[in-house]
């Protein structure tokens, strides 16, 4: 189980690990021993989600959201298959965390009427000194 804050955990029959051969350091032992973790969250089936929340973290998750709505994290950080497990778990959390936050609404306001005054002075002051740029006659 997985806890991500007071009212979310993921469950871990929700959670698909896969491990396999990492690129980096490691010698010839890289080649034998599978230290990477692909970390797998059905995130869209998730009934532990909110609606919202799921929004979010399709939009905070980016390339790693796949069509069939899961999250895909993988890690290939250290030669340690349990600290890249840890990581790639950290990761999820902080994802999901991070997509717990509702954005603030936007309160429209309206400029004040010295702003707009200004703003037109400077657009007509600007124009006079395009207007006398042209040709002069004679």
């Amino acid at each position: 189980m997985l806890r991500v804050t007071d009212q979310i955990t993921i469950e871990d029959w929700e959670l698909t690990e896969q491990f396999v051969r990492a690129s980096g350091p490691g010698g010839q032992n890289v080649n034998k021993v599978a230290s990477a973790v692909e970390l797998r969250f059905e995130a869209a089936r998730s009934p532990n989600l909110p609606q919202p929340v799921k929004a979010r973290l399709k939009r905070l998750a980016g390339r790693r959201w796949t069509k069939d709505g899961a999250v895909v994290i993988q890690v290939d950080e250290t030669r340690h298959q349990a600290r890249n497990r840890d990581i790639a778990r950290d990761r999820l959390a902080e994802l999901i965390r991070r997509a717990t936050v509702a954005p603030k609404k936007r309160i429209r306001t309206k400029p004040t009427r010295g702003s707009i005054e200004r703003r037109i002075k400077a657009k007509k002051e600007r124009s006079e000194i395009k207007t006398l740029r042209g040709k002069v006659d004679p």
